[in-house]
């Protein structure tokens, strides 16, 4: 299995700037798709980005392309989340996510093809 822990999130005010972090311990020798994912409270859990094993292929969701940025490093097992330019909408939960399916190059917009979660950090975007 893999294990996912996620750090950075916390309070910023609108227009500024957080870079999330997903640490991936367990059986990381597997060239898995990862994604980040939010859920605001009351609503479902909303995909934002996804990258392939090398890092070379990467597919936003609209609502953030051009404000967010996903990366990975293979030899520090992390995922990172830049985000820019945030807004009070962008205020949720947010989680990293492994796709363990190995024929998967590039991860989906669906959750439930996801296998791995971590237990997510909290993003508060203030007005």
């Amino acid at each position: 299995q893999v294990q996912l822990v996620e750090s950075g999130g916390g309070l910023v005010q609108a227009g500024g700037s957080l870079r999330l972090s997903c640490a991936v311990s367990g059986r990381t020798s597997g060239a898995y798709a990862m994604g980040w994912f939010r859920q605001a409270p009351g609503q479902e859990r909303e995909f934002l980005a996804t990258i392939s094993w090398s890092g070379s292929n990467t597919y936003y969701a609209d609502s953030v392309k051009g404000r967010f940025t996903i990366s990975r490093d293979n030899a520090k097992n992390t995922v990172s989340l830049q985000m820019n330019s945030l807004k009070p909408d962008d205020t949720a939960v947010y989680y990293c996510a492994a796709d363990l399916d190995l024929s998967v190059r590039l991860g989906t917009p669906f959750a439930s093809h996801y296998d791995s979660w971590g237990q997510g950090t909290q993003v508060t975007v203030s007005s």
